[in-house]
């Protein structure tokens, strides 16, 4: 009789266990300092959304949501595999989007998920229509006060593209000295955007490692394998710094392990 709780107590402690690492929803917030950003853009506020890959969080996403207009975003990020190519879902992730327009203005780029539906115009368009900037390989600026910095975006390699050859393309008329934020999906090529000499890029895809081991970090990662060097957090090399979002859905793996779901916030300040 003992034997037949004990398992029945362990079995309730997986569930909860696992529904909380793939439920719960944290806020990591960072503070990047540097005489590069303009005077105007002290204190802006970035939140990074990263492979959803069309997970649920509550009614209408509404916990998801609740989660990015708390963190008070002046402008949000959203840095691919919004959907997920193996249960295609697009109107459950809209379902966000529709929300996140109406706190901020959002910019959106692909991941490979979204190549693999081989869906990317249905998606462009319906993101597009919603107000959403797509970065297609392309740059825009923001202009506070008569100082600038640029966004840009490039697609994943996925599309067939070379990852240097789309951010030359996107970068090609920023002025050399401009503040410039990058989206870009994969953190495993961020010897490129350092070589690009981008300032701060926005990446994704690694799930944090999926499953992470405490103390060690992220087991495996897409394109990077067995103990992957970019799963988390903010990394450095020379004057470019790279934030990578744990993201909030899973794809081929179903469960994150001590690895919860994720957004992120970064705000920017003068130095």
């Amino acid at each position: 009789m003992k034997k037949l709780l004990y398992l029945c107590l362990l079995v309730i402690f997986i569930v909860i266990f696992l529904y909380v690492n793939n439920h719960w929803i944290v806020v990591s917030e960072h503070v990047y300092e540097s005489e590069r950003v303009p005077s105007s853009f002290d204190g802006m506020r970035i939140v990074q959304v990263s492979d959803l890959h069309d997970a649920l969080f509550g009614n209408k996403q509404e916990k998801l949501v609740r989660k990015v207009k708390a963190a008070n975003p002046d402008v949000i990020f959203i840095t691919g595999d919004l959907v997920d190519s193996n249960r295609y879902n697009l109107e459950q992730s809209l379902q966000a989007v529709r929300q996140f327009v109406k706190l901020a203005d959002v910019y959106y780029v692909l991941g490979n998920h979204e190549v693999a539906t081989n869906k990317v115009n249905e998606i462009y368009e319906a993101l597009s229509s919603l107000g959403v900037h797509v970065m297609a390989n392309t740059s825009t600026v923001l202009e506070r006060n008569g100082e600038r910095l640029s966004i840009v975006g490039i697609e994943d390699p996925l599309t067939g593209m070379e990852t240097k050859d789309m951010l030359a393309m996107a970068t090609a008329h920023i002025p050399q000295d401009r503040f410039t934020l990058l989206l870009a999906h994969r953190p495993e090529v961020f010897d490129v955007y350092v070589d690009q000499g981008i300032d701060v890029v926005f990446s994704g895809h690694a799930h944090g490692g999926q499953i992470r081991i405490p103390g060690v970090g992220g087991l495996v990662a897409p394109g990077q394998g067995l103990f992957p060097k970019y799963t988390a957090g903010v990394y450095e090399e020379n004057e470019t710094r790279m934030v990578v979002s744990r993201g909030l859905g899973n794809s081929s793996v179903p469960y994150r392990i001590f690895n919860l779901p994720e957004i992120v916030v970064f705000e920017l300040h003068n130095k």
